[in-house]
């Protein structure tokens, strides 16, 4: 094909295959140059698989796909069905292929130009894998069937898994991630968001690593005392954070047990990420309380500094406005079994 229009291309003529280069613009980044991303679109029900007795259809739909020397092929399929389910293993089971595939005879010589499905059946075995098409072949998968063994030499229970089905999106996209492979790479760009559906949560790739984005994670800070370092014994020391671009939001809890030690001096807690500093920034002050089952519940503040690294706790311990204290081994009361220290704190990170 040769476009030759010259209100949209002046002056020039292209082949099939810079055109097919030109909508690399129009397909999420592989990483390469000119690469593109493969995929379904996300939300489209479409080339959905499933079986019909021993019949595998797929419904109409369209897809994106990419190879490195030939760039990108849009495709779009009516319904179709692609095979009959192969036979079951008397006595192992198997995982068949269903994938789109596009023909294009500058790179597999077949003397096509068109798309289609294509059911390929796996070999039986105790471990069984998927099969892998041809090398030459422009495909991406859009299910598997497992196929368990029978004595009888049938179809067995077959089921049907689009979880190997690859999503894109348009540059700039946010994409959503779920296979194992798409959620452990690097992402592309600093700034590069996309949405994980295992933690169900917003990820921004910083230029070395996936920073979640409001997705509640375990901490366990580093108890610490301004003389001498406290020991947890069997007490409990839990906490989670989370954080929204700069913005963390950490709460925790402190239980003693009756082998806990709390040494001496101020208690402090480690941060779950450097705390920003500048002139401009101010102390962060947090909620805190000090409980001792049975007596009393002394309430106050946790306290950031700029740029620190702990929090210290400070507590109301009397009825007058300056009886407040540190919170100690020995502050507001004798720390014993069962007493909890408890906090909730918002903070700027450093970056």
């Amino acid at each position: 094909m040769v476009a030759t229009d010259p209100l949209w291309l002046p002056s020039t003529n292209y082949d099939e295959t810079e055109l097919r280069k030109m909508d690399s613009a129009l397909v999420m980044a592989d990483g390469t140059a000119l690469g593109s991303r493969p995929g379904i679109r996300p939300g489209d029900p479409g080339l959905a698989v499933s079986l019909s007795g021993t019949t595998v259809n797929v419904t109409a739909g369209t897809a994106t796909l990419y190879r490195s020397t030939q760039a990108v092929y849009r495709t779009q399929m009516a319904a179709t069905s692609p095979g009959t389910l192969a036979a079951a293993n008397a006595s192992f089971s198997r995982i068949d292929l269903v994938y789109l595939r596009v023909w294009d005879t500058a790179v597999d010589s077949s003397g096509f130009r068109k798309a289609d499905t294509v059911y390929l059946a796996g070999t039986a075995s105790a471990s069984p894998v998927a099969p892998t098409p041809g090398g030459t072949e422009i495909y991406i998968p859009l299910a598997t069937i497992t196929v368990p063994s029978t004595g009888g030499g049938g179809t067995g229970a077959a089921t049907v898994s689009s979880a190997v089905r690859q999503i894109t999106v348009a540059p700039g996209g946010i994409l959503p991630v779920s296979l194992a492979a798409d959620i452990a790479a690097s992402g592309l760009y600093a700034g590069q968001v996309r949405y994980n559906t295992v933690n169900g949560g917003l990820e921004v790739w910083t230029g070395s690593a996936w920073e979640a984005q409001g997705i509640w994670a375990s901490f366990t800070p580093t108890w610490t005392a301004f003389t001498t370092n406290p020991t947890l014994g069997n007490g409990t020391l839990v906490s989670r954070w989370c954080r929204v671009g700069r913005m963390i939001n950490w709460m925790g809890t402190l239980t003693l047990g009756s082998t806990s030690n709390g040494g001496t001096g101020l208690w402090r807690m480690s941060i779950p990420v450097a705390a920003a500093s500048g002139g401009s920034i101010p102390t962060w002050r947090g909620v805190c309380a000090y409980l001792k089952p049975g007596d009393n519940d002394y309430h106050g503040q946790c306290i950031l500094a700029p740029g620190g690294s702990v929090i210290d706790f400070v507590v109301k311990s009397g009825a007058s406005g300056t009886s407040t204290q540190n919170v100690s081994n020995t502050a507001p009361v004798a720390a014993t079994s069962g007493n909890v220290v408890m906090w909730s704190l918002t903070y700027e990170a450093a970056s």
